[in-house]
């Protein structure tokens, strides 16, 4: 756990980053607000990975560059979630991560990351539903 303050968007950056290339199997991330800045992190995995994205709003844009994103890199699946508020990334369907701002916005004001131990089971259960 921990906080990065505004201006540390080089930081905060590398430290999303390097949770996404730790992944061996699944990157599950769960953030309302994903835009083409998102996908370029999410390139950073090994390619058999697979990455789902649970966000509220999919829009003609966000379609888009998804498109155009998965014609070039390993194929990212969007889904529609209107039923968190918080940002969460998982690894390996056992590393959950709470992140306090969107993967868009990461430095840009103050925001707390922590690694919660056992919940990764139940937050996926949940998005089966």
């Amino acid at each position: 756990q921990g906080i990065f303050f505004d201006g540390q968007v080089f930081d905060a950056y590398t430290f999303v980053s390097k949770l996404i290339k730790s992944a061996s199997k699944s990157i599950v991330l769960i953030d309302n607000y994903v835009d083409e800045s998102v996908l370029v992190m999410l390139s950073k995995r090994k390619e058999k990975v697979s990455c789902d994205i649970y966000t509220k709003n999919i829009s003609d844009k966000l379609k888009l560059d998804l498109e155009k994103h998965n014609l070039q890199y390993p194929t990212v699946k969007l889904y529609e979630f209107k039923k968190s508020h918080d940002r969460f990334i998982i690894i390996d369907n056992k590393e959950v991560y709470h992140i306090g701002a969107s993967l868009k916005d990461l430095g840009k004001k103050w925001f707390a990351f922590s690694k919660f131990e056992k919940s990764s089971i139940e937050i996926l259960k949940k998005l089966e539903k």
